[in-house]
This record gives C-alpha cells, sequence and structure tokens, in this order.
C-alpha cells in the first residue's frame, strides 16, 4: 500500500477511535486520549498531503459506502496542500487542546459529545479535499458543517449568545449547502456525470450561460463558508462563542476549504471561464479585506477581533485567486499562475498565524476569564510567554518582516503590479484598485495588532481578574509552541514548499511559475524581475534590533546614573483608568471611516428629582454594529418574521379550511400541468 491510501486509513482509524473514546472514557482519560488521536489524525492526515504534493497521485472508488452514487475519492497535489495545511494545523491545535480542555471539569470542550465530535471534526477537515465526486464532496461538506456547529455550541450552558451564534451559524452555513447543492445538480446534469472526472470532461460542452450560473452559485456557497463579505455573518459570531481550540481549527482550517472549492471548480472542473467571473471574486475579496479589518480595528473583545482579522485575510486570498483568474481569462498564464501561488502561499502563512492567535487568546481567556480588551492589560509581565508568542503571530497578520505573512502578501503585489502591463480595460482599472486596498488593509491590520497587543499585553491591567493572570499551562505552550515553529519556518524559509506551490497550480491547469524557491521568492517573468530573501532580511533586522538595544548601554556604563522621580505636575501616578482603552484606541480611525462605519451612538441625562437644570447622571453609549448586516440581514429577518405571523391566520384550527387549501392546491397543480403540457 502506498503512503496516501495508508494514511488517510490510518487518520480514519484514528478519528473513529478518537470518536468511540470520547463517548466512552471518563473524564479524567477522555480528554488525553481524545486529543492524542486526534493529533495523529492531523499527522496522517498531513502525510498524505505531503506525499500528494511530493508527486504522488492516488483515486479509488468505493461503490458500497454512499447508496446510489458511491464514493469517489482521489488526492492529487491541489488537494494535498489543503490536507497538507489542516492536518499541520489539526496536529498543533490537539496538543494544545488537551491542556485547554483538561482540569476544567467534564463540560464544554470536555464533555462527552465535543470530545466524540472533535476527532470527528478534524477528520472532516482532512477527507473534504480528497472527495472526487459531488456527492462525496457535499456529504463530506455537510459532515464537516454538522460537527463544527455541534462544537460551537459546546458552551451553550456557559453563555446565551453561544445558542444564538449556533443560530446564525447553522442557517448561513445551510444556505451555503443549498447554493452549492443547486449548483453541482445543475452541472452534473449539463455534463452527463457528477464524478469530478465526468464534470472535468463535460464543461467544455455546457453553454456559456449555464456554466456562468453554476460558478455563481458555487462560488457563492464556498465563499460563505471563507467568510468572505457579505456572507460572512457567521463568523465574528460562531468564532468567539467557540471554545478556542475549535475557533482555531475553523479559522485556520475549515474557512481555507471554502477556497479549495472556489479554485477546484473554477479552474479545474469548469476548466476557467470570462473576465466578469474573476471580477466578481476580486471584488468580493476586495471588500471582505477593507471590511473586514475595519471591523477588526473597531472590536473590542478580542476574539471577535480576530475572527473579523479572518475574514481580511480571505479577502485577500480570493484577491489573488480572482487576480489569477483575470490573468488566465485574458491568456496570461504565467501571470495567473504567480497570483494563484501567491494565494495558496497565504493560506498557509494564515493558517499557521491565525490558529497561533486564536491559541493565544484562548489562554488568556483561560487565565482570566475575560475577552474584552478594555479590562485585560498587564499580560506581558503575568504571561511572558503567551506574550511574545502572541507578537509572533501578529507580526505575519500585519505582514511586516520578519512575520510569516510578509512574503505571500509581497508576491501578491508583485502579481498585481507586472499585471498592469496586460492589455485591456478591466486590468488597468482594477489592477491598481486592488493595490491600493490591499495597502489600506495592512495598514489598517498594523492599527489592529498595535491595539491587542499594546492594550491587552503592555499597558497596565484594568481588571483583578487580569492582575491575576497566571502563564499557560505546559501543554497548551507546546501546542503554540508548534504552531510558531510553522510561522517562523514560512518566514524565514518560504523555499521549502516552492516545488509543492508550483504541483499544486499545476493541478488547477495553470503552469507552474516557479516564483517560490531557494529559501527566498523570485519572480521570473518575461521583461519584468524580483527578487526577495527573507532570510536575509531576517538576518538584517536582527543585527540591527541588536545593534539598537546594545549602544545605549554600553554608553549607559561609561556615565554615572543617577536617580529620581519623573516631575508629574502634581498629578501623582497615573492609573488605568487614565490610559488608552481599546475603544478609545480606535476612536480616530473611527471619524476617519465613519460614513462606512455608520456608528451609533446615544447620550442619556438624569437630572435630579428637585430640579431639572441640575444632572444626576449622564450615560452615554456608543456602538458600531455590523453595516453590512443592519442593512441585509436584518431587512430579511423582518421580513420572514412578520410573513410567520401572517401565516398563522391560516392555521385556524378548521378541517374544512385545510380541505378547502388542499382543493385549492390541487387545481392550481392541474392548472399549471394543463398549461405546461
Amino acid at each position: 500500500m502506498s503512503t496516501i491510501p495508508a494514511a488517510l486509513t490510518t487518520a480514519t482509524a484514528l478519528g473513529g477511535a478518537g470518536a468511540l473514546a470520547g463517548v466512552g472514557l471518563p473524564y479524567r482519560v477522555r480528554v488525553p486520549v481524545v486529543g492524542v488521536l486526534t493529533a495523529g489524525v492531523g499527522v496522517a492526515g498531513g502525510t498524505a498531503g505531503v506525499a500528494a504534493l511530493g508527486g504522488s497521485r492516488w483515486a479509488h472508488a468505493l461503490p458500497g459506502v454512499l447508496p446510489l452514487a458511491g464514493t469517489q475519492l482521489a488526492v492529487d497535489a491541489l488537494a494535498g496542500f489543503f490536507a497538507a495545511v489542516a492536518g499541520a494545523v489539526v496536529a498543533a491545535v490537539a496538543v494544545y487542546g488537551i491542556g485547554y480542555a483538561g482540569g476544567h471539569g467534564a463540560h464544554g470542550l470536555g464533555s462527552r459529545t465535543a470530545q466524540a465530535v472533535l476527532p470527528l471534526f478534524a477528520l472532516t477537515l482532512v477527507l473534504v479535499p480528497v472527495a472526487a465526486s459531488m456527492s462525496t464532496f457535499l456529504v463530506l461538506w455537510e459532515l464537516m458543517a454538522l460537527a463544527s456547529l455541534l462544537l460551537v455550541l459546546a458552551e451553550h450552558r456557559d453563555r446565551a449568545t453561544v445558542r444564538q451564534a449556533g443560530v446564525w451559524y447553522a442557517v448561513m452555513t445551510h444556505v451555503g449547502l443549498v447554493l452549492l447543492l443547486t449548483g453541482f445538480a445543475v452541472f452534473a446534469g449539463q455534463a452527463g456525470g457528477e464524478t469530478f472526472a465526468a464534470l472535468r470532461a463535460g464543461a467544455p460542452g455546457v453553454s456559456p450561460t449555464v456554466r456562468g450560473l453554476v460558478f455563481v452559485l458555487l462560488a457563492a456557497g464556498f465563499t460563505s463558508k471563507a467568510g468572505a463579505a457579505p456572507l460572512h455573518a457567521w463568523l465574528p459570531r460562531a468564532h468567539p462563542e467557540a471554545p478556542s481550540p475549535v475557533s482555531a481549527l475553523m479559522s485556520a482550517a475549515m474557512v481555507n476549504l471554502g477556497v479549495y472549492g472556489l479554485v477546484r471548480t473554477g479552474f479545474d472542473l469548469l476548466g476557467g471561464g470570462p473576465a466578469w467571473w474573476w471580477l466578481t471574486v476580486l471584488a468580493l475579496g476586495g471588500l471582505s479585506a477593507v471590511y473586514g479589518i475595519l471591523q477588526a480595528a473597531m472590536a473590542s473583545d478580542l476574539k471577535r477581533l480576530l475572527a473579523y482579522s479572518t475574514s481580511e485575510n480571505m479577502g485577500l486570498v480570493l484577491i489573488g485567486v480572482g487576480v489569477a483568474g483575470l490573468f488566465a481569462s485574458y491568456g496570461e498564464r504565467p501571470l495567473a499562475a504567480l497570483a494563484l501561488t501567491a494565494a495558496l502561499l497565504h493560506v498557509a502563512n494564515h493558517a499557521a498565524f491565525k490558529a497561533l492567535l486564536f491559541c493565544a487568546a484562548g489562554a488568556v481567556l483561560r487565565a482570566t476569564g475575560e475577552r474584552n480588551l478594555d479590562r485585560l492589560g498587564g499580560l506581558r509581565a503575568r504571561m511572558p510567554v503567551t506574550a511574545g508568542l502572541f507578537t509572533v503571530a501578529a507580526l505575519g497578520a500585519v505582514a511586516l518582516p520578519p512575520g510569516n505573512g510578509f512574503i505571500s502578501e509581497w508576491l501578491l503585489l508583485q502579481s498585481l503590479i507586472h499585471g498592469l502591463q496586460v492589455p485591456g480595460v478591466a486590468p488597468a482599472v482594477v489592477l491598481p484598485v486592488a493595490v491600493a486596498l490591499i495597502a489600506l488593509s495592512a495598514g489598517l491590520a498594523a492599527a489592529v495588532f498595535v491595539k491587542a497587543l499594546g492594550v491587552g499585553f503592555f499597558a497596565r491591567p484594568r481588571s483583578e481578574q487580569a492582575a491575576a493572570a497566571k502563564e499557560a499551562s505546559p501543554l497548551m505552550l507546546a501546542g503554540m509552541g508548534l504552531l510558531t515553529a510553522f510561522c517562523a519556518a514560512l518566514a524565514v524559509v518560504p523555499g521549502l514548499l516552492g516545488d509543492s506551490l508550483d504541483r499544486a497550480v499545476t493541478a488547477t491547469g495553470l503552469p507552474g511559475s516557479g516564483a517560490v524557491s531557494g529559501g527566498g521568492a523570485r519572480v521570473r517573468l518575461t521583461a519584468v524581475s524580483a527578487a526577495l530573501s527573507p532570510l536575509w532580511i531576517v538576518a538584517a533586522l536582527t543585527a540591527a534590533l541588536l545593534l539598537a538595544a546594545g549602544l545605549p548601554r554600553l554608553s549607559a556604563r561609561r556615565r554615572r546614573r543617577k536617580h529620581a522621580r519623573l516631575w508629574d505636575c502634581g498629578g501623582g501616578a497615573p492609573t488605568p483608568r487614565m490610559a488608552y482603552t481599546a475603544t478609545s484606541f480606535a476612536e480616530p480611525l473611527q471619524r476617519v471611516f465613519d460614513d462606512v462605519l455608520a456608528p451609533e451612538q446615544d447620550v442619556d441625562v438624569t437630572p435630579v428629582r428637585e430640579s431639572s437644570y441640575l444632572v444626576e447622571r449622564v450615560r452615554f453609549s456608543r456602538a458600531v454594529p455590523d453595516r453590512i448586516e443592519h442593512r441585509l440581514y436584518e431587512p430579511v429577518l423582518r421580513t420572514l418574521a412578520g410573513t410567520g405571523r401572517a401565516a398563522r391566520r391560516l392555521a385556524g384550527g378548521s378541517v374544512h379550511l385545510y380541505l378547502g387549501y388542499g382543493f385549492i392546491g390541487l387545481v392550481i397543480l392541474l392548472l399549471v400541468l394543463a398549461v405546461g403540457w
């Protein structure tokens, strides 16, 4: 048996064993056993992905597993890339999860239900890219959605907001499923088969109108799972309310599968398409990138901030995918391969630093019981290791060297800048706008994580819980350490993924770009070239930092130091109430983008009972709601609620009335059949 089937079989067996262990074992044994088995699922799935990225391919049919259609499995380099990323995240987060769930009682993530579902969720993350037929893909997709929903609801007894988040997530994920089911059904009906091989072979014979309809339906379903605006409403609700290891898996692995589905169907199965397909994807990516990071800048809930950051980073990935499709539609296949390489590299980078960010946020939550940045502070001294690891991940999120997000965003910008030579109105208009949106999102991301670090870790503590915080457990730190190692490797030697990225891009039908190799990144195109070595950048920054820190110390030794109190203007030592909060830090940005964010504020003045001219209390409240949700979803919900209330009048309890409804329905059906026949 070759590596890929052996690894997938092992992952499936470990996932099943983990589910049984979660149901049958007592609490003290359940958490470590399930954690080890879930980590094994990640290692086995990652091994299969690495084997595929190394050039191996595998396909197999299991006709007796699913009725009628059977089960079709296949692994190429593109599937292997997403399976490897998911496997790496699962392995590290599973180690972290043992420490997170252990010692906190047999509820929440430590409950039998959550522990039984966790390894199955991890298994679906690895197996979804392996599906090679419409029915197999949709079954695994729905199992992934249901498993993640149960895990989101793991702490429903603790907070009412968990149940509300679960309802939003259930509705949005099943709306996405309906879109995917409809799109695949239309595609399979026109192509004459439901396996990916049949869809791939039948796509050229499908009319352009039907192909466009299929792409729109599938793109809507997949971008919803990726958390792209405007179908992102579930993400800032579900990710903060889920247990932190689950948040890490959803934000660093599950959302990637939305990108996988879009790339697989758009490039591979449909064989590419006209420019308007990809301009739509690019527009969704630009909207998600800017809107997501704006909402993150306004958020004071640490996990909600990270959730909106996921929407931003998936927007950057969609920009890369959209630009790749646009270049391919104009016949510029080397540029298309470069843009898709940048998008896939950012998928890997985002998975590493976002999993680390959510795990660090979970460590803060476990230590303090707080997610509100306005009530945190002082954590650098009390949780130094967690603070350092959060800083490493934040560097990746803001795309600054030596962070691992820098190289993929640099490569994406290179593809956009060099794409300006492509003739046509659309590239001339769209590409400069895309560059501006990426630059804007990068600047806002820097402000977001300066706020998170400065207010949450470096400021003075603003609550007793923050002042009494203690460092995370060794297992939690070990899991975060593995993710930090992934971030460091991707930042310093991204060339290790060079051949793998080329094979993954080639699996979509585009040529390999060869852009990432040799420990650095270089672009090799006709008449243009650019090169960058992350290793040298890290070395230069390290030397500059040591020099900046060492020179003042050397000069200070030659002088006699005097200690004296600083002049405080007679006001005394500042208190934590005098320092910036997350809300006040974001207020200048809110003023700049006031028309976009549309904040809501209210001033309530309560006079004293004896005289209305004397004020007893003034209460000021200000909120920045999600404007897309406010303008798009709330009217729909109000309409549905009104329709439901009106429909109650139809159910009067009369048998004669119900018989009349049946008779009227039968008459309408006969009329429709008569006219249609």
